[in-house]
């Protein structure tokens, strides 16, 4: 408005009119009016106060008039000059003004009271400290950093207190005002739009005075500000068309010559355009405000830090020599079938606690033989054999059916299959199954073996036949209940199977991220594990045992299908859904049949302590072994305690309880042994939450909270030799307080992943290494996924498993811990599935 030829500060205007003023500003700046239009509307608002703006003293022109606008305008002052966006044409400007304005800097610099600032955008409101680069399509950098704070340190304006509040707000204003006009011409950001500016200026031209703000001085004419304070003709902000850095008095173009600044903005702004390049630096696509969050996090040079030496191999007792031990599982299949045929194998019971049918040796070998008759012979397709020796079956059977399970598999078994126990799929598109169909599909699976009663349940097509399950391939389905099966001819014999390199069976594994993969046994394996739990857990001929696991997978199956047959044990098999209407009934059957061994988890034990209250006749006194099949989880010493404490009193003798820990990958680990098979006692560590985060054991004391209370899970397996390598990296060993992944080299352990050449080679194929940069054996190690340390005594403990590691920052959770945490709270009040 001041660049109209009047000194309206000199002039008291009524709030109104400087509204209408600063309307009609903003409209001529933005194009909306013509100049023509623009002076008609501006002398008929003004046209009352013309007096009074006629009779203000012209007398001071000529002084102010020799500063110039410019060094480059008074060096050229013939060139005829381009009108800016924020200025207005010399034939319409007036003298009068600018001696207003320096009759009010005089004024006010005998008030001492600041210079009024640059009035700030209404579009941006923010200081230079959160002030965002404008876009390339607004400014260049040299522009930009003329009016950076940390250049304008060292300006000559340094000198002048009076001036430097002025300074700063000056700064500020321009800042802001830079970062909205490039914020309206960022493609990007918000469009600044008319009536929002115009309804800011509205309100910001309600002050006393509009505010103005002359450019800086120019400091290469060497002229201080001691005698002569330079007042440029003053400009008034407009909210968009100023590049950041503009002052008004000089500008350079895309050669680098300077000019007048009398441009208009989209011109400069093309010409800035053209002089970036076309793609900005990368550093200008990130705000500054995340700079931080990118850091990556130091350690803490407090964090404990392990000091022990470094661990060395662990040797596992060595397998007993001289023991008559069958050459092969099917040998010790047939051995008992053919002498002791009405030895009982196993007994089926109800979801009522009922015994339902007990399996003999003699049975369990005769339709073993039926089975593998049948498989090997009766099926065909396009008149071939479906199947041949080495082809994997899918074995779908019920956790309540024990006796049909163990008839498929030793059928596979005998006929040289590859049984791949899964879960029965409850739904078409159940989300679980469609992995385990992966699985199925990569091991070429293309018959599935099944009970009468199980296959009735399984959803079917209009066809009648069992539905292709989704992500399944395309199964054959067979019924193994006896009247469905062919006897075989007297002549003919399964092939004589010893224990070799081949596969035996297929195990699944469903990782944290919902994958399946296949865990492959060999008969090699399979064998040898069988004997180092029969040496481990002291298994004797025709001993009964209790198992309320899971028979096809997992220790239910090592032990309560395998390892049983091997020793002619006998085996109760308890099924999940009678565990849930009566948990006590492994303990009643425990009772009944005095069963020397039972196989149960944490939450079995659990449950029947709940149920206990109001039983009497209840003895386990026949117990030596109570194996917790998932007593490496840290929240199963809580169960082992309570249990103990209760059945103490009925029989139960504190040796008797055996945490074991097992992976899918390595079978059994390890397993703690009554002191009759020469195990140590047992063994509690309290350990540092804390120090366990970052990896490292201090043992702690058991008052505080923030401590987690592991108990040991025995001594390695004999034949094995153990050792703990770190987490991440190469596999280095240990150091002897610091947490790692337990690894095993033996001969009982699974071999591969079926069909995953690349993650078999790094879970069974690892070669640890010492310090040194040697390997601690000439045979690879597998990787059990177990995290923990060895002990006093050469007892393994076990904090908590890869599969639950939660890593922040630089410190490492376990979700085990959660778990472990609020159960020691108080045990009894949580109702948990392990």
């Amino acid at each position: 408005m001041a660049d109209r030829g009047c000194p309206l500060e000199a002039v008291p205007l009524p709030t109104e009119v400087r509204e209408s003023l600063a309307e009609l500003e903003l409209e001529l700046s933005e194009g909306d009016i013509t100049q023509k239009g623009y002076e008609k509307k501006r002398a008929k608002l003004l046209a009352r106060y013309i007096p009074l703006i006629q009779g203000v003293d012209l007398s001071l022109q000529a002084d102010s008039r020799t500063t110039g606008p410019s060094q480059t305008a008074a060096a050229t002052p013939k060139q005829p000059k381009s009108r800016p966006t924020n200025s207005r044409d010399e034939r319409f400007c007036s003298d009068v003004h600018t001696e207003a304005v320096q009759a009010a800097l005089a004024k006010y610099k005998e008030r001492k009271v600041p210079m009024p600032s640059k009035r700030r955008s209404a579009l941006v409101h923010s200081s230079v400290d959160t002030y965002t680069p404008p876009d390339t399509s607004s400014a260049s950098e040299d522009e930009g950093s003329l009016w950076r704070p940390g250049r304008l340190t060292s300006t000559p304006l340094q000198s002048r207190p009076s001036v430097e509040p002025w300074l700063d707000r000056v700064i500020q204003g321009s800042s802001t005002s830079s970062s909205a006009s490039s914020t309206s011409s960022h493609p990007g950001g918000r469009p600044a739009t008319v009536p929002s500016a115009a309804s800011a200026l509205t309100g910001l031209a309600a002050h006393a005075h509009i505010d103005l703000h002359p450019a800086p001085p120019d400091v290469t004419t060497g002229l201080g500000l001691g005698e002569h304070l330079h007042c440029e003709r003053p400009q008034v902000a407009s909210v968009r068309g100023v590049p950041r850095g503009c002052s008004g008095s000089i500008l350079e173009t895309a050669d680098g010559v300077p000019v007048s600044s009398r441009v208009s903005s989209k011109i400069q702004q093309l010409l800035n355009t053209l002089k970036r390049p076309k793609r900005p630096p990368l550093k200008e696509f990130f705000v500054d405000d995340f700079e931080e969050l990118l850091e990556v996090q130091q350690p803490d040079p407090n964090q404990p830090k392990p000091e022990g030496s470094q661990m060395v191999m662990l040797k596992g007792e060595p397998l007993a020599v001289g023991t008559p031990w069958p050459p092969s599982l099917l040998a010790a299949l047939q051995q008992w079938g053919t002498t002791q045929p009405k030895a009982p194998c196993l007994t089926a019971l109800d979801t009522t606690g009922k015994a339902i049918y007990t399996l003999t040796y003699g049975k369990l070998w005769s339709r073993s033989l039926k089975l593998a008759y049948t498989l090997l012979n009766k099926l065909t397709s396009k008149n071939e054999p479906l199947l041949k020796p080495g082809d994997r079956v899918a074995l779908v059977f019920p956790n309540s059916d024990p006796v049909m399970f163990m008839v498929a598999f030793y059928g596979c078994l005998l006929a040289e299959l590859i049984p791949v126990p899964i879960e029965v799929p409850l739904t078409r598109k159940d989300a679980g199954s469609q992995q385990v169909g992966f699985l199925l599909g990569s091991c070429g699976v293309v018959l599935a073996l099944t009970t009468d009663a199980c296959q009735k349940g399984l959803p079917k097509a209009q066809t009648g036949e069992v539905v292709t399950f989704k992500g399944w391939p395309p199964l054959t389905w067979l019924v193994v209940d006896g009247k469905h099966l062919a006897k075989p001819p007297k002549d003919w014999h399964p092939q004589a199977q010893d224990a070799g390199d081949g596969t035996a069976y297929i195990e699944y594994k469903t990782s944290k991220e919902g994958s399946t993969v296949g865990i492959t046994v060999s008969h090699a394996s399979l064998l040898a594990h069988c004997r180092a739990l029969t040496q481990a857990c002291g298994y004797s001929e025709a001993e009964t045992l209790t198992n309320v696991l899971d028979f096809k997978r997992d220790a239910g199956l090592w032990h309560g299908v395998l390892t049983s047959v091997m020793n002619r044990m006998h085996v109760i098999s308890v099924p999940y859904a009678l565990m849930k209407v009566n948990p006590l009934s492994w303990i009643q059957k425990v009772c009944t049949y005095k069963a020397r061994a039972a196989l149960v988890k944490s939450r079995d034990m659990h449950w029947s302590l709940l149920a206990q209250r109001g039983q009497r006749d209840i003895s386990l006194s026949s117990l030596r072994m109570l194996i917790v099949a998932d007593g490496a989880n840290p929240w199963s010493i809580s169960s082992c305690d309570a249990f103990l404490n209760v059945f103490q009193s009925r029989g139960l003798r504190p040796e008797v309880i055996c945490p074991c820990a097992s992976s899918s990958e390595a079978l059994t680990v390890a397993v703690r042994r009554p002191p009759d098979l020469g195990g140590p006692p047992p063994r509690k560590a309290i350990l540092s939450m804390s120090g366990l985060s970052y990896g490292v054991i201090r043992v702690d004391t058991e008052e505080k909270l923030a401590v987690l209370t592991v108990q040991d899970v025995g001594q390695v397996m004999p034949g094995a030799n153990v050792c703990v390598v770190k987490v991440e990296g190469t596999p280095y060993l240990c150091k002897t307080d610091e947490v790692g992944e337990i690894c095993v080299s033996s001969s009982a352990t699974g071999t591969a992943y079926y069909g995953l050449l690349g993650i078999t080679k790094s879970v069974f194929e690892t070669v640890p290494l010492t310090a040194g940069g040697s390997p601690v054996s000439d045979r690879p190690f597998t990787r059990t996924g177990l995290l923990g340390f060895i002990g006093p005594d050469n007892l393994v403990f076990i904090v908590g498993k890869l599969d639950g590691l939660m890593a922040v920052g630089v410190r490492r959770h376990s979700a085990d811990d959660v778990v472990a945490t609020a159960l020691a709270v108080e045990p009894m009040k949580f109702v948990y599935r392990g």
